[in-house]
C-alpha cells in the first residue's frame, strides 16, 4: 500500500523509523571506518615505530660491542694477568654481541608481520627488501668479525699488540660498514614509517569526509523522506483550512479533494459532506429568504423558542400601500399587473432592508414592516422606520416613469403614488398560526393604529403618517410637521399624528413656512379661532400649494361655519367620524 494510505500514526512510525535506520547506518560507516582507521594506528604504533627502533639499538649495540671488545682485550693485555676479569669481560662482549643479532631479529620479525597483514595497505615490496638487508648486513657481519675475533684473541694470548691493533681496526672498519648499512636501512625504514604515518592520516581524513558526506546524505535522505510525508498530511489540512475559510465568508460551492485514505481523508470526505449539507441548507435558507425575511429565518433558526413562545416588545411599524390601487388594476391583464406589482414590491423594499427593517409580509399592494429587538437597538428603530420612509417616498417620481414602459404603454390610466403609515408601541412577536402552518410576525395596538394612519394619508393628501410614539422617539432626528389630533376606535385618549417632511435640515424655505404658518393654524384651530385659523392655513397655501392638511382643515373649519362643533369639542377629528 503507498505511503500515502497510510493512517497518520503509521506515517509518524514510519519517519521515525527511517531516521533511525539512517542513523545506524551512519553509525555502522563511521565504526566501521574508525576501525579501519585503528587498525593501520596500530600497526604504526606497535610495529613501524618498533621495528625502526630495533634498528637504532642495533647500531647502538654494535657500539657497546666494540666498548666491550676494547675492556676485553685490555684487560688480557694486564700484567699479571686477571683471568677471572678477562672471563667477565668476555661474558660482556659475548652478550653485547647477541643482542645485536636480537635486535635485528626483532625488526626483521615486526617488518613480516607487516607484510603478512592482509588488512593493512603497505608498501610490501620495499618491507620485503628492507628485511633481505638486515638479514644480509647481519649475515656479512657476522662472517667477518668471527674470524677477526679468533684472530685477535689469539693475538692477545701470544701478546703480538702490533698485530691485535690491526686487528682492531680492521674490526672497527667492519663495525663502520655494518653501522652505515644499518643507517641506510634506518632511512629507508624511517620512510616506510611516514608512510605508513601517511596512510593513518589519510585514512583519517577519509574517514572524516565520508562519515561527513554519509551524514550529509543521510539528513537530506530523511529530510526529504519527511518532507514527502509530512507535505501528505500538510497539503490536506491545508486545503481543509482554505475550504473552512471558504464556508466562513459563506460561501460553500468549494469541494475539498481527498487524496489520501488516512484520517485527514476521512475528514476531508466528511468535510464535502458538511458542504453539501451546507449547500442544501443554504438553498433552503435563500428559498425562504423569498417568503420570509433573511433575519427572520436566521432567528428562528438560532433561537426557535423564542418564536414558539412570543415575547412582547416595543417595536416600530410601518404599513405602506400604492395609492389608486384598485382603480390601476381593473385595467390591466393579470400578468400585467403581476409585473407592475412585483416592481413596486422591489422597488420599495430596497429602502426598507437597506435601513435593517423586517418585511413582514406583502398583503395586496401593502407592505407590512416592523424594526425593533432583536434586529435592533430599541432607541433607533423609529428614526431608521422614518429614513425608509423618506426613501421610498424619493422612489415615487422614478416609479412613475418607470410603471408605462414597464407595460408598453404611454400613460399609466391612473396616477399611482405612495401612502405610508409609521406607529410605535408594544406588540406581541411569534409564531402565529395554525399546527399546520404558522407565521412569525408582530400582533398588538400599534400595528393597527400603523394600519390606520396609512388609510389617513387619504383624508389629510399626505404621504407619510407617523403616531405621536413614534414622533418621540425620532425626536430632531427628522424635520416633523404635527398635523392634528386624532381619536382612533377603541383608544380612550385621541393623540397627536405627525407628517415627517423630510431629513434634518434638508427643508427648503417653502416648506420652513408652510410649516410656521400651519402650526399658527393648528394652534387657532384647536382655540376655536377659526378665522384665524382660516388665515393661518390659507397662508400656509400660499407658501407652499397643494398642501393637502391645509385644504383638510379649511374644508373642516367650513362645514363648521354651517354646524358649529358641539361644547365639548377636544379639536380632534375622529377616524369612525365621517
Amino acid at each position: 500500500m503507498p505511503i500515502f494510505n497510510q493512517s497518520i500514526r503509521r506515517k509518524i512510525v514510519g519517519i521515525a523509523l527511517g531516521l533511525i535506520v539512517l542513523m545506524l547506518v551512519t553509525s555502522i560507516l563511521s565504526m566501521v571506518m574508525s576501525s579501519q582507521v585503528g587498525v593501520l594506528l596500530d600497526e604504526l604504533t606497535n610495529r613501524y615505530i618498533p621495528a625502526y627502533g630495533h634498528l637504532a639499538r642495533t647500531n647502538i649495540r654494535s657500539l657497546e660491542r666494540a666498548l666491550a671488545l676494547r675492556r676485553m682485550v685490555m684487560t688480557k693485555m694486564q700484567s699479571p694477568s686477571d683471568e677471572e676479569a678477562y672471563a667477565a669481560r668476555l661474558r660482556e662482549f659475548e652478550e653485547t654481541d647477541r643482542r645485536i643479532e636480537e635486535e635485528a631479529e626483532g625488526a626483521r620479525r615486526l617488518i613480516n608481520a607487516i607484510i603478512d597483514d592482509p588488512r593493512t595497505p603497505s608498501d610490501n615490496a620495499a618491507l620485503a627488501r628492507i628485511e633481505i638487508r638486515i638479514e644480509t648486513a647481519v649475515t656479512d657481519l657476522r662472517r667477518d668479525l668471527d674470524e677477526d675475533h679468533a684472530r685477535l684473541l689469539k693475538q692477545v694470548d701470544a701478546r703480538q699488540m702490533a698485530e691485535a691493533r690491526g686487528t682492531l681496526e680492521h674490526i672497527d672498519a667492519l663495525r663502520d660498514q655494518f653501522n652505515q648499512k644499518i643507517d641506510a636501512i634506518r632511512g629507508d625504514m624511517l620512510t616506510q614509517v611516514f608512510f605508513s604515518t601517511a596512510q593513518v592520516i589519510g585514512h583519517q581524513r577519509q574517514a572524516m569526509i565520508i562519515s561527513g558526506i554519509v551524514t550529509m546524505l543521510a539528513a537530506i535522505v530523511g529530510f526529504v523522506f519527511a518532507l514527502l510525508v509530512s507535505s501528505g498530511i500538510t497539503r490536506p489540512v491545508r486545503l481543509l483550512l482554505a475550504g473552512t475559510r471558504e464556508v466562513e465568508a459563506g460561501r460553500f460551492d468549494k469541494a475539498i479533494t481527498v487524496s489520501t485514505q488516512d484520517e485527514i481523508g476521512e475528514l476531508a470526505a466528511a468535510f464535502n459532506r458538511m458542504i453539501e449539507q451546507l449547500r442544501h441548507n443554504e438553498r433552503i435558507r435563500e428559498t425562504f429568504g423569498r417568503y420570509i425575511d433573511p433575519k427572520v429565518v436566521q432567528g428562528l433558526i438560532d433561537r426557535p423558542e423564542v418564536a414558539m413562545d412570543g415575547q412582547r416588545r416595543v417595536m416600530t411599524i410601518m404599513f405602506c400601500d400604492m395609492s389608486g390601487f384598485t382603480s390601476m388594476s381593473e385595467g390591466m391583464t393579470p400578468r400585467g399587473l403581476v409585473k407592475v406589482m412585483n416592481h413596486y414590491f422591489t422597488v420599495m423594499s430596497g429602502p426598507i432592508r437597506n435601513n435593517r427593517g423586517i418585511i413582514d409580509k406583502y398583503i395586496g399592494d401593502a407592505i407590512m414592516s416592523y424594526w425593533g429587538p432583536p434586529f435592533i437597538e430599541e432607541d433607533e428603530q423609529a428614526l431608521l422606520a422614518g429614513l425608509a420612509a423618506i426613501e421610498m417616498a424619493e422612489q415615487v417620481p422614478a416609479l412613475q416613469k418607470q410603471l408605462p414602459d414597464l407595460l408598453g404603454i404611454r400613460a399609466m390610466p391612473v396616477p399611482c403614488d405612495l401612502r405610508i403609515g409609521i406607529a410605535t408601541g408594544e406588540v406581541l412577536t411569534g409564531s402565529i398560526g395554525s399546527e399546520l402552518m404558522m407565521s412569525f410576525t408582530v400582533m398588538g395596538d400599534a400595528v393597527n393604529l400603523a394600519s390606520r394612519l396609512d388609510l389617513v394619508n387619504k383624508v389629510y393628501g399626505t404621504r407619510i403618517l407617523i403616531s405621536q410614539a413614534t414622533a418621540d422617539a425620532i425626536g430632531a432626528g427628522l424635520e416633523l410637521r404635527e398635523i392634528d389630533r386624532l381619536a382612533v376606535a377603541g383608544q380612550s385618549a385621541p393623540q397627536a399624528i405627525f407628517e415627517v417632511m423630510g431629513k434634518t435640515g434638508m427643508l427648503s424655505a417653502a416648506q420652513e413656512s408652510l410649516r410656521l404658518h400651519y402650526v399658527a393654524g393648528l394652534a387657532a384651530y384647536r382655540l376655536r379661532c377659526f378665522d384665524e385659523a382660516r388665515i393661518a392655513f390659507n397662508a400656509a397655501l400660499e407658501s407652499f400649494p397643494g398642501d393637502g392638511p391645509s385644504r383638510t382643515l379649511l374644508a373642516r373649519i367650513a362645514q363648521f361655519d354651517a354646524h358649529p362643533p358641539a361644547a365639548d369639542w377636544d379639536g380632534a377629528w375622529r377616524l369612525d367620524a365621517k
